[in-house]
């Protein structure tokens, strides 16, 4: 199921679009959360709302696209509106569920308001595009659909090419056995001899076979082997059929070394990028750690500033008190002039106290900024460092050559 969504506003018009006599058919299954009934007039409610803040798309909209060849039950559409709800943080909040009936396939569209009312401030919906591609990945391994083309192949392309997140992803091609599978059940679809699916697979980082026992197999640059009936799906006579010789085929032990030259160059050149990014890196927290200590003398500057202007305003205030000529005489006999001088004394030392808890404040604050930011600097300094020693580790590995001793890996159970 493909999910195409944006935030926008406009509600007035995206309620006739809805509507819109273009298709054959057109259901409003529901409109819920909203006084009005209908999409014009939820969608004018949502538009006033959304007036008590500064939010000018205050709409979510989305369309469901299912697969062309699938009959999908209404059930299976809500219950993916629900998970949309949940990944995008916009569960409880109003919304409008339309179905369109066109050219015999059928979807949907979903509109959510984006305004909490509770709040009065926006929802924010943030990287929709990698949330909605994870939950449809899920949705075609879940329900057995054929995986478009466009899900599976940006993530094993030619090892030469890896970006270190793909060469990463590579690396862990068998931890999801389903998606594994559809890989070789989509190669097995689009293949009719074995240069064809040796070429589909190559595609995703696998590797055609000669198997010890198994006749046919694929092996990845983890040195794991699968059989190639057992994970397509198919019987190991129509393999056999299709497939012909397989000693045509490199064995296990070439096929992996095939594939650790092609990806070593690659490897190396990320090794290289990475150890370059770190130096990088550590020169540019240092310069963000002087920075903010630049920032902070001068916050200390400031307040130091602003405490003098003070002590000098209440210091004019205090010897105001005192009375010159006869009544100051009158005032040192009376011993009213020694009752002020105390009080001034109080005054200057409690004044003194309060300057000093400010200093500590700003101290303490400034202190709390510094060690946030060496946590920070710590973390991005050994995801990095992770990544350049996990790449030496796959250099070495490469270099090394195949192991052996191959590991079989079985198939998904059906």
């Amino acid at each position: 199921m493909i999910f195409v969504g944006n935030v926008r506003g406009n509600g007035q018009n995206l309620a006739r679009h809805l509507m819109s006599s273009e298709n054959e058919h057109v259901t409003v299954h529901e409109v819920s959360g909203f006084v009005g009934d209908d999409l014009a007039g939820a969608f004018k409610e949502a538009e006033a709302t959304a007036r008590g803040t500064r939010c000018q798309k205050y709409l979510y909209s989305l369309s469901l696209n299912p697969p062309s060849t699938e009959n999908i039950r209404t059930e299976i559409f809500l219950e993916a509106i629900s998970r949309v709800e949940d990944r995008l943080g916009l569960a409880g909040q109003p919304r409008a569920v339309v179905f369109h009936e066109k050219d015999n396939r059928r979807h949907c569209h979903v509109v959510w308001s984006r305004i909490d009312s509770q709040e009065m401030k926006a929802i924010p919906v943030s990287f929709p595009k990698l949330k909605l591609m994870e939950l449809s990945k899920e949705l075609y391994l879940e329900h057995g659909w054929d995986m478009p083309d466009g899900f599976l192949q940006p993530r094993f392309r030619d090892p030469k090419n890896f970006t270190l997140a793909e060469w990463q992803q590579a690396k862990r091609i068998g931890e999801d056995a389903r998606e594994l599978k559809a890989i070789f059940q989509s190669c097995w679809r689009q293949s009719d001899d074995p240069k064809s699916l040796a070429n589909s697979l190559q595609e995703h980082g696998l590797m055609l076979a000669k198997g010890d026992r198994r006749g046919f197999v694929a092996t990845d640059i983890n040195g794991e082997v699968y059989a190639v009936a057992r994970w397509c799906g198919v019987k190991t006579k129509e393999v056999g059929a299709r497939l012909g010789d397989p000693e045509q085929l490199p064995s296990i032990a070439e096929a992996q070394r095939q594939l650790a030259n092609r990806a070593l160059p690659g490897v190396q050149r990320l090794e290289q990028r990475e150890a370059a990014k770190l130096n990088q890196l550590t020169g540019q927290q240092e310069k963000l750690l002087w920075k903010l200590a630049d920032k902070h003398a001068e916050e200390r500057k400031a307040l130091s500033v602003r405490q003098d202007i003070r002590t000098s305003k209440e210091l004019a205030l205090r010897q105001e008190r005192f009375n010159t000529g006869l009544r100051g005489l009158f005032d040192r006999i009376t011993g009213a002039y020694t009752k002020l001088k105390r009080q001034n004394e109080l005054e200057t030392f409690e004044a003194a106290k309060r300057d000093q808890k400010e200093r500590d404040a700003l101290i303490f604050r400034q202190m709390d900024q510094k060690r946030e930011m060496a946590r920070n600097s710590q973390r991005l300094l050994e995801k990095s460092q992770r990544a350049t020693r996990e790449l030496r580790q796959d250099l070495a590995r490469l270099s090394k050559g195949p192991d052996e001793s191959p590991r079989a890996r079985d198939g998904p159970s059906r």
